[in-house]
């Protein structure tokens, strides 16, 4: 239907300045039905008769636009009357805007011209039908917004009177193929929140905490008077002795500009989004307070579905600064951070984190349209870039940034885990063959030395085993190659067997890799070397390969020194192995390194760094210290599935049966976790007691309880255990 429309587009460069477009139409019969469909090149907010077409912000969304491009359907039947006049702001976005890193680095900066596409159906109840559709007859003129980008931030002129329309252009020769429907939930609001606290920092510079690190944008309610100006700039963090600090944004400015009209006003940003917990009043109208100001919290629609609470308020919170840290980060896509000048698609990120994003929230849906578009994204070859949509780096040119192993698994752990949580072949058919693609580019790559080294660029990244001034950890990046080609081998042939497909020499494959791995690593020098072996099956005694790990961590003084490839499965290998309370000791570990070590240096959200904040107050080097970076937060996964014992069965996805089999640990008093699952919610407790540790367990299916080694087969109930 849309593909009927015509692109159009300012006729004269604005530079900065953001274009309106409007078209008038009139309605002379009853209407029955009348639906929008739109897109643009940029993010866009629609108004018709002066009211938002939608809750959605940030639309079209961000995608591999060459090849993806989601246009929205709207029922806009409550809002047409019989004169109306439809007005669509358009913004520089993922889409023109200068993505990603430092403006003089980048050739793909603020792009010309600012297209739009849209469609309006009118079905009236006699039965004919009618089209608005863009075309020459539309208008645009410049708007309040005069800047507006999604890592500097936004300048708006309230007093912005100039108003003058001039015809549009034509955008003839736009290929449409790439148009696709709305795949993901849309983003839009969902919280507010309001000052915590407000003061002058030895600085001298005003500053307003809202307590919790989000992701999103301030509005602004007061009394002003014209050509009054309002500067504001976001951070996350206080420096060590109290000042506002926002030097890990790199060079994304991150700041608002409001420039007042006469009396009362609101203004929110309109065409970008901030990560912040602080904001510092640069400069304000007189007699602006604290109270004039509230936060507003953004992120894709996903239901929460999952919950956990133990006896520690210390595990509570960390488990509360997860959820924060995956709200923060899955605005369209399973961002690295919402802050600074990257906010990218990082493939490894998403896949270590994928189970327990699973667990929090419903991302199905959002799941398969980034999977979509790293499908897009993935060359000929089968590479799969380090992050999606790749907006930095080409395929055939710079490689540095491309393909890397435990990056590009992600193409196929993420649909596995999709597949697990919620039980949709579908998921599998859509990406099986960029799982086949990404085995076979593995196939063609690992018998090189210098290509199978190149694989494993970013080793285990930020392991506190790296050498100093390194952000790659001393596991052998061989190691993590063979490791995760090994794993994501497996997995596309459990994929392949439940679609039919013929894997036969995928199974030869599978075997090569183990006997290859064993002869070239017949021991085991780190901790993150040990948790492969033993989390991906691939050691030839699991028991002495987890009492060589449970020993290096105990002469740490039970603290990791795992990175982003480790860490994920850590605690889950000292469970296989035998060793569940040392995952205890590290879970409630509160010396740095930990989980709870940011917790008790304040931490809302989950660090990228474990020592992202020293115990002196001094910060990781700004380059790259995010203080809202979900990877970690992956610990989660283990206390669902371990601790409180929640695991999916794989004969059985989407939680159709299920396995529940608690491992308590007296370091707590008591656990619980609820998972609410496609079949009904699960819930697993436990809690030491005079009589002994009582469980409680419901299920809303068939399931195995394993109660202290003992198995129950149960129907759908609840159900109480009692053990010594």
């Amino acid at each position: 239907m849309i593909k009927q429309a015509k692109w159009i587009a300012n006729s004269r460069p604005l530079e900065h300045i953001c274009p309106v477009f409007r078209k008038d139409f009139n309605c002379e019969k009853a209407i029955k039905q009348c639906t929008m469909y739109i897109t643009a090149m940029g993010v866009y907010r629609a108004e018709l008769n002066g009211l938002p077409v939608s809750r959605h912000i940030l639309a079209p969304g961000w995608t591999v636009f060459e090849k993806r491009l989601q246009y929205q359907t709207y029922d806009i039947t409550s809002l047409v009357k019989k004169s109306n006049r439809l007005e669509v702001l358009v913004g520089q976005g993922w889409y023109r805007g200068r993505l990603p890193g430092p403006v003089e680095k980048n050739k793909n900066k603020y792009k010309e011209p600012a297209g739009l596409l849209c469609e309006i159906e009118i079905v009236y109840t006699d039965g004919t039908v009618s089209h608005i559709r863009t075309d020459e007859s539309w208008q645009y003129s410049e708007s309040a917004v005069r800047f507006s980008d999604i890592y500097d931030g936004e300048t708006y002129n309230s007093d912005f009177s100039e108003y003058e329309f001039c015809p549009v252009e034509l955008l003839e020769d736009i290929d449409k193929s790439n148009l696709i429907p709305q795949e993901g939930p849309m983003v839009s609001e969902q919280e507010i929140i309001y000052p915590l606290n407000s003061f002058v920092t030895p600085k001298g510079e005003w500053v307003i905490d809202f307590g919790q690190e989000i992701t999103g944008y301030i509005e602004v309610s007061f009394n002003g008077k014209k050509g009054e100006t309002l500067k504001v700039s976001h951070g996350e963090v206080l420096d060590k002795d109290g000042n506002f600090y926002n030097e890990n944004y790199r060079s994304a400015k991150a700041e608002i500009t409001y420039i007042c009209k006469e009396g009362y006003q609101t203004y929110k940003p309109l065409l970008t989004f901030f990560g912040f917990r602080y904001i510092r009043v640069d400069k304000s109208p007189d007699g602006l307070t604290a109270d004039n100001f509230k936060a507003i919290v953004i992120h894709s629609d996903m239901e929460r579905t999952g919950y956990i609470e133990t006896s520690n308020p210390k595990v509570n919170k960390l488990f509360q600064n997860i959820i924060w840290g995956q709200k923060g980060n899955f605005v369209d896509i399973p961002t690295d951070c919402p802050q600074r000048d990257e906010r990218l698609g990082w493939t490894c990120d998403a896949q270590v984190f994928a189970r327990t994003a699973s667990y929090n929230f419903d991302v199905e849906k959002f799941f398969e349209k980034w999977l979509g578009d790293l499908a897009a994204d993935q060359s000929e070859q089968g590479e799969i870039p380090s992050f999606s949509p790749n907006v930095l780096f080409h395929k055939k040119g710079y490689k540095e940034w491309c393909s890397a192993s435990a990056w590009g698994d992600a193409a196929c752990i993420c649909p596995w885990q999709m597949y697990l949580t919620y039980g949709n072949v579908k998921t599998l058919e859509k990406q099986f063959n960029s799982m086949k693609g990404w085995v076979d580019f593995l196939t063609s790559q690992v018998n090189d030395r210098k290509l199978l080294d190149g694989l494993g660029r970013y080793g285990d990244w930020v392991a506190l085993d790296a050498q100093p001034g390194a952000y790659k950890g001393a596991t052998r990046i061989d190691l993590i190659t063979l490791a995760f080609y090994y794993y994501s081998t497996e997995i596309l042939i459990k994929s392949g067997r439940i679609l039919g497909k013929e894997i036969a020499k995928y199974e030869q494959l599978l075997y090569s890799i183990k006997d290859r791995f064993k002869k070239e690593f017949k021991d085991y020098k780190t901790q993150t070397e040990c948790v492969l072996a033993i989390y991906f099956g691939l050691c030839d005694n699991i028991s002495d390969t987890g009492n060589l790990l449970n020993d290096m961590i105990a002469e740490n003084g039970y603290r990791l020194k795992t990175g982003f490839v480790g860490t994920p499965y850590l605690l889950h290998a000292l469970s296989m192995s035998g060793h569940t309370d040392t995952a205890y000791k590290l879970l409630l570990q509160e010396e740095f390194p930990s989980w709870l070590y940011s917790v008790n240096q304040g931490a809302t959200t989950v660090w990228e760094h474990w020592d992202s904040r020293d115990e002196n107050g001094d910060f990781w080097s700004p380059d790259m210290n995010s203080f809202n970076h979900y990877a970690y937060g992956s610990v989660a996964d283990w206390i669902y599935g371990v601790a409180a014992g929640i695991e999916t069965v794989e004969a059985y996805p989407g939680f159709a049966r299920v396995r529940i089999a608690p491992q308590p640990n007296n370091k707590l008093e008591w656990l619980k976790a609820v998972i609410k699952t496609r079949n009904g919610e699960v819930s697993s407790k436990w809690q030491y007691t005079a009589e002994g540790i009582r469980y409680e367990i419901t299920t809303p299916c068939s399931a195995e309880i394993v109660i202290e080694g003992k198995a129950y087969k149960v129907e759908k109930g609840q159900y109480v255990f009692y053990s010594s």
